[in-house]
């Protein structure tokens, strides 16, 4: 594309278009805070489309950004570029951004089982001893985190700070629309053979009204961890990037620039993006236009 983002996220390129914004879903990939030099095929396309389903299923639950993810209503400077954007591109209302990552955890993995197996808490909220990697968690915790700028890691912070930081009222917004979203998505992800781990929902106000944001229930904000054969007490499969964050871990010493991924890791990673799409959707993937 000749046009230049307005601004750019590590996978989100934003443009500005006087009372609405464009969003493109690159192929881009980041793990561990880089931006790999590798894409993944279709990856911004999965992405873009999984996210408008969760929009439109949820719309009458909560308020979202969404206007259209259809190439037609394309803002006209745009136009040479659909056979780029169909598919990977949504054109949103624009918002007042809260400065949150409003994080929700079901079950026990990741940064919340090393701080539950030091002190039996994550994110400073106390849990009953005995649960394992991969427990299902007695209620859906809210766990949110500072969003950082590209390049820096994001930071858990506790209710209490989140409240200092957005306010008391709008801190009990976040937490009961962030806890009702997760709920009603794993309630229907089970249905569709997906256990949703944990997930990240970002907000902002419309019109003072408190309104979903970005993406949303993707496997790039979520852990989505197959059904069949779930069992805790061990690390689980997942329908997202840790095929491409488990072979890093073992080819690379998180130094420098990461290394280009193997091509067997790019068609793993593209294969679960593609089945995760697929499970949610209820459809085979299939791009609306090849580039």
């Amino acid at each position: 594309m000749q046009l230049r983002p307005d601004s750019q996220g590590k996978v989100r390129d934003i443009y500005d278009c006087g009372d609405t914004l464009l969003m493109v879903a690159s192929d881009r990939i980041s793990c561990f805070d880089y931006i790999l030099p590798s894409e993944i095929p279709y990856k911004g396309e999965i992405l873009t489309r999984i996210s408008a389903f969760w929009f439109n299923r949820f719309k009458d639950l909560m308020p979202n950004h969404m206007i259209s993810i259809d190439p037609k209503d394309l803002p006209k400077e745009f136009a040479p570029y659909k056979g780029y954007l169909a598919g990977r591109s949504m054109l949103v209302k624009k918002a007042k951004t809260i400065p949150i990552e409003c994080i929700v955890r079901g079950y026990l993995t990741g940064s919340g089982k090393k701080t539950y197996d030091r002190n039996r808490t994550v994110c400073g909220i106390k849990l009953p001893e005995g649960l394992v990697e991969a427990s299902k968690l007695p209620e859906p915790l809210f766990t949110p985190s500072t969003k950082a700028a590209v390049g820096d890691h994001d930071e858990n912070i506790s209710f209490e700070r989140c409240s200092q930081i957005v306010g008391e009222d709008v801190a009990e917004q976040l937490r009961g629309a962030s806890l009702k979203l997760y709920k009603a998505a794993a309630e229907y992800a089970l249905t569709r053979g997906i256990i949703i781990a944990d997930t990240k929902f970002e907000f902002g106000f419309i019109d003072g009204k408190l309104t979903l944001i970005d993406e949303c229930l993707t496997p790039d904000s979520s852990r989505f961890w197959p059904a069949k054969g779930y069992q805790e007490g061990h690390e689980q499969p997942s329908y997202d990037k840790q095929y491409a964050r488990d072979w890093l871990k073992n080819n690379w010493d998180m130094k420098g620039e990461p290394p280009v991924l193997p091509q067997d890791v790019i068609d793993g990673t593209a294969k679960r993006y593609r089945e995760a799409y697929e499970l949610i959707c209820g459809e085979p993937f299939a791009p609306m236009k090849e580039h």
